[in-house]
């Protein structure tokens, strides 16, 4: 089968495909043959080192489509059943893949494929963000960054429709119209305004419940300058680099704040908080209370072109590599 591999850390350019073995499902393992596979951040950081992985190593961490095949003592799945993943193990930029059942979801009918690969790791990633770190309710002023990504599009509708008041950011003035047209209440435009200012200005000084932030290095001060006292910062990704280290005694003189670095990882490590976020988002997305735009696809040669327009944020919405 072909897959993408890398030998060593840098830029797009150590992105390969090669022909390598079909791997075998293990016990309790089963092996998905990929219709689609999502392309997210944290595959560049994989990528780069900034997340060190054994190399060489392939990439890639989610996908869906159909089972193949399956290992002994398999009990969840069978050979034809429609499945996503996005819990690794890392290679899932690949025609086919193994994955542990207890990490693979049942994917409805209704959703399609290349629609899964593009919102699983997103979707759950929104889930557990608005659902469990911050508990978004009716009444709350939240700030989510980058909203014209592939999370972002995500956490400005779910938001909207739990009844918060969303403040969206984004780098263009298109991508703000994007953000406006998924329900956003107000935008900012952040490579000429002052987030932290305009926030203010919006709540009439008094700040936002929460900021959604997967920047990093870029919008880490103006997110601490954007919340109300007791607000919370939730820092989710790196997009820009990793937030500065600081004194954590700049928390309490900005009004007690609360700082988190989350992991969906830590949020769906039972197989009963797995099942709980995806049926949740699995709801939202039947209902159509989220959309998910279509995704742009790129044949499983062009993964380095993939990573290339991800980093220079071309891009709206999801990437999916179609093997």
């Amino acid at each position: 089968m072909k897959a993408v591999r890398i030998g060593a850390n840098g830029g797009p350019e150590v992105i390969h495909v090669e022909d390598v073995e079909t791997p075998t499902p293990g016990a309790h393992e089963v092996r998905v043959k990929n219709a689609a596979c999502g392309v997210n951040f944290i595959d560049t950081y994989h990528r780069t080192g900034l997340y060190k992985i054994a190399l060489p190593s392939g990439l890639g961490q989610e996908g869906a489509g159909v089972v193949d095949a399956i290992g002994e003592g398999v009990t969840q799945f069978k050979v034809g059943d429609r499945v996503a993943y996005c819990s690794g193990p890392i290679g899932a930029y690949s025609e086919q893949h193994v994955v542990r059942e207890d990490r693979a979801v049942p994917l409805p009918q209704a959703i399609s494929f290349d629609v899964a690969a593009a919102s699983v790791l997103k979707g759950m990633t929104a889930r557990y963000l608005l659902r469990k770190t911050f508990r978004v309710e009716r009444g709350h002023t939240v700030v989510i960054h980058a909203a014209a990504g592939g999370v972002g599009q995500i956490l400005v509708q779910w938001a909207k429709h739990l009844g918060a008041t969303v403040i969206a950011t984004a780098g263009s003035e298109a991508k703000v119209e994007l953000v406006k047209s998924l329900g956003a209440h107000h935008t900012i435009v952040s490579t000429r305004e002052d987030i932290a200012k305009r926030v203010r200005e919006i709540t009439n000084g008094v700040g936002a419940d929460v900021v959604y932030d997967g920047v990093g290095k870029d919008t880490f001060e103006a997110s601490l300058d954007s919340l109300k006292p007791l607000g919370m910062l939730v820092i989710f990704g790196n997009a820009s680099g990793a937030a500065p280290p600081f004194n954590p005694l700049i928390l309490s003189q900005k009004g007690s704040l609360f700082l988190t670095r989350p992991t969906l990882g830590h949020y769906t490590s039972t197989r009963e908080a797995l099942d709980e976020t995806a049926k949740d988002l699995f709801a939202v997305l039947e209902r159509r209370t989220v959309k998910i735009a279509p995704p742009t696809h790129y044949k499983l040669a062009d993964a380095a072109q993939a990573h290339r327009d991800l980093e220079a944020r071309k891009t709206t919405g999801s990437l999916v590599l179609v093997p």
